[in-house]
């Protein structure tokens, strides 16, 4: 594969799992020409920071942008992008949920020109989640992705691992999200019509904490009501 990347990563106290995901991202680079991955933390009390700055040493492909003032998945993921170099654009979480090594395959369908958008699909054939996933989790995910369906009809809408144009994204119509899944803003302000699903197999986080709470409940309620009214 020869094309270019840029793969932006969006954190809060996540940094017991940069080591791995920039070993991981690392061995993907033979298969691109060029390859940034762009972490954008906010200001996580963790240590991130100061390891990054190190690991930027030894790894200068792997760049940190750090927001003082602002803690938000959606608006991370805007940054990152914002200030992305190359013309593919890759959202991929810090949590080791996703499988890296998909990201060849997932640039290889953007590569057809008529696809917009291509996700990591947990709920498409060959797709699945983590066996210890509680019967309550896998309801909150069916549930969740219900009211998406007004925007899209694709399986997976609410997936965080997924990658677009940079062209695409710069056409968008104003963005204006809010809490933990951009994609979906995406896939609507950015008129993406042919997405491609890639089956993934979806890991459970082993180190640090999920961020997943009450709050971010009600901000994707939020974020779906201000969706809607664009319709």
């Amino acid at each position: 594969m020869t094309t270019d990347i840029s793969i932006i990563t969006p954190t809060y106290c996540e940094k017991e799992n940069l080591s791995r995901l920039i070993n991981e991202i690392n061995a993907l680079r033979p298969a691109f020409d060029n390859l940034e991955l762009i972490i954008v933390d906010d200001n996580s009390p963790d240590g991130t920071s100061q390891y990054l700055q190190t690991c930027m040493l030894q790894h200068p492909w792997v760049k940190l942008i750090t927001r003082e003032h602002e803690r938000d998945l959606s608006t991370a993921v805007i940054a990152g992008f914002n200030q992305a170099h190359y013309p593919i654009l890759l959202c991929l979480d810090a949590d080791l949920s996703h499988p890296t090594e998909v990201i060849p395959k997932m640039v290889l369908a953007l590569s057809q020109p008529n696809v917009d958008f291509v996700i990591g699909s947990r709920f498409i054939d060959k797709g699945s989640t983590a066996a210890n996933w509680s019967w309550r989790r896998r309801l909150n995910a069916f549930i969740a992705k219900m009211p998406a369906r007004l925007f899209t009809s694709v399986k997976d809408p609410l997936s965080g691992f997924f990658c677009l144009r940079k062209k695409t994204f710069e056409h968008a119509d104003p963005l204006n999200p809010i809490g933990y899944k951009i994609g979906l803003e995406l896939i609507v302000k950015c008129h993406c019509k042919q997405i491609v699903e890639i089956p993934i197999h979806f890991k459970d986080r082993t180190k640090g904490n999920s961020k997943l709470n009450m709050k971010e409940i009600v901000n994707y309620l939020r974020h779906l009501y201000r969706l809607w009214k664009t319709l």
